[in-house]
């Protein structure tokens, strides 16, 4: 479905991170946004919710998107 990847790089405070939100269907018919988060090289963490519809998902795909880009989160070129 669609795939979003986020930097968040300052040298000045040491930090490299990068924020993926992926909206992906799984087995039984609902959606799922996948959120995988961490600094850039390591392992980082992972969460998924199960939603009933694209539609819901695509939204709270968003709704964390724009956060991320509010906290200093910039687009992967």
């Amino acid at each position: 479905m669609s795939c979003q990847l986020l930097y968040r790089v300052d040298p000045d405070l040491n930090m490299a991170r990068f924020y993926r939100v992926e909206v992906l269907p799984d087995l039984f018919g609902d959606i799922i946004v996948e959120r995988h988060w961490g600094r850039i090289g390591g392992r980082g963490q992972f969460r998924a919710a199960s939603y009933r519809s694209t539609s819901l998902a695509d939204a709270a795909a968003a709704a964390l998107l724009r956060a991320k880009e509010r906290r200093g989160y910039r687009v992967a070129s």
